[in-house]
């Protein structure tokens, strides 16, 4: 892995600018009610600086207009005193409606960009998901959704500011001019300096994304519920331990350099921008004293500059910070512009309602992207409708990637797939898939109750209890289900609160009910009966072809006394079929597969 920065220079950070219409398009979309009041608090906030000084100002020469004159009538004093006290006052309550929109703004923006993530990474293709490359950006795009309220209101206040500069800006030119150049030479140097050691920050940052991936892994199977029996067994905990102390050291040592550069730095210019800044303190002095301005002037040019000073070095620093800030916002738009290869057609078809010819593989082939071995070649089978097909190889032969084909996980990258006589691609994405059940060996163990576990093999039905129940029965999940002490509302696993946790056969069982909640024409088992034993998978099996009589069913197994149930039997080898027939054939012609089934019956002798 490469821990080399990746150069970004100025003009990137301009050029990621573009990112913002976009993302205050999300935010005004998320709520346009809140992002408006926010704004007009903005706005109205902006004016208060420019008139809290300026009736400082005007405080100020009344009290000596006052000290000198013979009959001291206090009403203009206390007028102005009250004006300030009310402008303090609104301006706080400006503060704390800005902070309130803001920060419901700011939760319901995170949970938007979330849930934008999740339902754009269910449309990309399972290929995709299989790529490093593709998993360095999702990863980034996730770190978008926390910290987007900071930008959100960076950018807010730097509006705000900009307008506040402006008023304070006219109110200084109007007594002299040549402050807002003294102004200006006093804060564009932090402004370099700060856009310069951002663009640092984030190329280190983008070009150590994998290795950041790789820590947050070592975090979790280094403490976690699903690895702490192997790190126990195996004494795993000072390997990865070290491992972490390794790459995470490396990682604090490359972001030291840059911290204590810009620590330096930023000593120098800020010692630069006080210098300019005190200079113009002497003239505005020197002023008064002469007697060109009066002591109120004094105040509200020294206050107003002081201001100005803080305002601009503020805005210049942010705007650095948005520009970088808007370099990340620029990982998140970056994925949502990631495209699936897989999508339905225009008049797209619906699948068929009772399959008639069944599937079809003509000379079908596929290479994962960026390998030059074929993962499954030139095969051409058909599988009728309502058949038990069986798929049989050693591991790599093949099986799994072909059942992902047949449900267009993945895209033949040679020949095609026909269903009832019409290419797979011509059929609608979603029917397609709603009409094919598939329980994978790596299912997953889902941290929900039982009736979700099992609900969630066609989730819209999630309310139908009967149906769920229904389905465990059928899978033998209800003999596990009775025995947990809140049945179907018992949340499985230890992750959360009151979890139970199950054996492998019974995680099974409750996987297998899955395949039974949806009314699917092809059911495909691939080998999710593994921590059975021998009987106990017979049974399934058994049970399963009983249940789905009419249907169409792809299964695989490395036990020869459960695919012998199967109508035919596919044996693939290297990704290539080799022979395909009844158990019966097979073993007469005694080929491959009569090789295989000689070798695992002579194991149990």
């Amino acid at each position: 892995m490469s821990t080399t920065p990746k150069k970004v220079k100025l003009a990137d950070q301009f050029s990621a600018l573009k990112n913002l219409p976009s993302f205050f398009t999300l935010i005004w979309q998320t709520e346009p009610r809140l992002a408006a009041i926010n704004i007009g608090l903005r706005l109205l906030k902006a004016g208060v600086p420019l008139l809290t000084l300026y009736l400082g100002k005007l405080i100020v020469d009344e009290i000596i207009r006052l000290m000198s004159a013979s009959e001291k009538e206090l009403s203009q004093l206390w007028l102005l005193l009250g004006a300030e006290f009310a402008v303090v006052i609104v301006s706080d309550l400006l503060n704390r409606g800005i902070g309130l929109t803001e920060n419901l703004l700011g939760d319901l923006v995170s949970n938007r960009t979330s849930v934008d993530i999740m339902q754009h990474a269910a449309k990309l293709d399972l290929f995709q998901f299989e790529n490093p490359e593709f998993y360095d950006k999702l990863e980034r795009a996730r770190r978008q959704t926390t910290n987007r309220t900071v930008l959100m209101t960076q950018v807010l206040t730097q509006f705000q500011d900009i307008i506040t500069i402006f008023f304070l800006g006219a109110g200084l030119v109007a007594f002299n001019p040549w402050l807002i150049l003294i102004l200006f030479v006093a804060v564009i140097p932090s402004f370099l300096g700060e856009s310069y050691f951002n663009q640092q920050s984030y190329s280190l940052s983008l070009s150590w994304t994998p290795e950041r991936r790789e820590l947050d892994y070592l975090r979790y199977i280094g403490a976690s519920d699903e690895t702490a029996k192997e790190v126990k067994i195996f004494n795993l905990s000072n390997f990865i331990i070290e491992r972490f102390k390794k790459l995470s050291h490396k990682y604090f040592l490359a972001n030291r350099k840059i911290i204590i550069q810009r620590s330096i730095w930023g000593l120098l210019l800020a010692a630069l921008g006080s210098a300019a800044y005190y200079g113009a303190y002497v003239l505005i002095a020197l002023q008064t004293v002469g007697g060109l301005i009066t002591v109120g002037t004094l105040t509200f040019l020294t206050g107003s500059f002081q201001r100005l000073h803080g305002l601009l070095e503020g805005v210049m620093t942010r705007f650095s910070k948005i520009a970088e800030s808007a370099l990340y916002l620029k990982d998140l738009f970056d994925f949502f512009n990631i495209k699936p290869d897989i999508v339905s057609v225009p008049g797209s078809l619906p699948f068929p309602e009772k399959l008639q010819g069944g599937f079809v593989f003509e000379n079908v082939s596929f290479r994962y992207p960026d390998q030059e071995r074929w993962a499954v070649r030139n095969l051409s089978f058909t599988l009728e409708a309502g058949e038990k097909l069986a798929l049989v190889g050693e591991n790599g032969a093949g099986k799994t990637t072909l059942v992902k084909l047949l449900a267009r996980l993945y895209e033949p990258t040679e020949g095609r797939i026909l269903i009832d006589g019409v290419d797979i691609r011509d059929y609608n994405l979603q029917s397609l898939r709603q009409s094919i059940g598939i329980i994978f060996q790596d299912y997953i163990r889902f941290q929900l109750t039982a009736a979700e576990n099992i609900a969630v093999g066609d989730i819209a039905q999630k309310d139908k209890h009967e149906d769920v129940v229904s389905s465990a029965e059928k899978s033998l999940a209800n003999l596990v289900i009775d025995q947990l002490p809140e049945r179907y509302e018992q949340m499985l696993g230890r992750r959360f609160k009151n979890g139970v946790d199950l054996s492998g056969g019974q995680w099974q069982k409750i996987a297998l009910g899955r395949a039974y909640m949806r009314d699917a024409q092809l059911l495909i088992l691939d080998e999710p009966t593994s921590a059975l034993d021998a009987r106990a998978e017979h049974e399934v099996f058994l049970r399963f072809a009983e249940l789905i009589s009419g249907k169409s069913a792809v299964l695989i197994s490395h036990r020869f006394s459960t695919v012998r149930m199967a109508d035919r039997i596919l044996v693939l080898e290297n990704g290539q079929m080799v022979e395909i027939g009844s158990h019966e054939e097979l073993l007469a012609k005694g080929g491959k597969y009569a090789e295989l089934f000689t070798l695992q019956a002579q194991g149990y002798v």
